[in-house]
């Protein structure tokens, strides 16, 4: 298979109704080059759109499904040989290259636990009880490593089917009755060994994980960006940093140039 390019970072920006996911994906482009200049970057979207910032800019080859069932299509959009999957609300806050040795271990790798903003691994389970109740792989996607192998494909195939027999194949686990499909989940039931605590962990703005009062934690802590660097009530925060407030996309995004 020929590729246009032998490694680099994929951002997904399916339009939305309530939420710029392009103007998320500008803002961590902007924070990645910051700290890595010359990286590949290309960004899936089903919008009208062209920026130099990109390198590469791809539809969805099937179509924006909606949500989180566009998500098996980065396999078929990727134009590198390996690729890292990266969020759209998250920002770069410290160098992350050199991660891409560890990645190379396995076929596909996806990053596993999270922090907060103190850079303690979160405990908090809030967010993770159906994975607790089916003793799952506690993957996060917003990080995840592929490069183009029988083994990938076959996980992406795996993802593919899960979202589009949701319902059927919800019923073999335990307390699902009620619960949608999203990411996280549809990768933990995919993987095959491709998880290990060992390698990047996303800091994660959620309220819970936080111990806020409010869903915004914007409104409660304190930040700021100097020299690239992203600091939450006094502590710099380090590698990929889940902001999840996506109305703080432009601000960031004005931080880093």
């Amino acid at each position: 298979m020929n590729y246009e390019a032998e490694r680099g970072y994929l951002i997904v920006a399916g339009t939305s109704k309530s939420v710029d996911y392009v103007a998320c994906a500008e803002t961590l482009a902007k924070s990645l080059r910051y700290w890595h200049p010359d990286v590949k970057i290309c960004l899936v979207t089903d919008a009208e759109y062209s920026n130099p910032l990109f390198d590469f800019i791809k539809p969805f080859p099937k179509g924006n499904t909606g949500g989180w069932t566009t998500d098996w299509q980065v396999f078929l959009a990727s134009p590198f040989h390996e690729t890292v999957k990266l969020e759209a609300d998250m920002v770069v806050s410290g160098p992350v290259e050199h991660w891409w040795t560890l990645y190379r271990n396995t076929p596909v790798w996806i990053s596993t636990g999270c922090r907060n903003y103190h850079g303690a691994v979160s405990t908090k389970r809030t967010y993770r009880k159906i994975f607790d109740k089916n003793n799952l792989p506690d993957v996060y996607n917003a990080v995840t490593y592929w490069r183009m192998s029988k083994e990938s494909q076959v996980f992406f195939q795996t993802v593919k089917h899960l979202f589009e027999n949701w319902e059927q194949e919800k019923t073999i686990l335990q307390g699902a009755k009620d619960e949608h499909a999203n990411t996280d989940l549809i990768y933990a039931l995919s993987d095959d060994n491709f998880t290990t605590p060992i390698g990047p962990q996303i800091v994660h703005m959620k309220p819970s994980i936080l111990g806020t009062q409010t869903e915004d934690w914007s409104k409660e802590l304190v930040w700021e960006i100097v020299n690239g660097v992203l600091r939450i009530n006094g502590h710099s925060q380090s590698g990929f940093v889940h902001y999840n407030q996506k109305h703080l996309a432009k601000s960031f995004g004005e931080c880093y140039g």
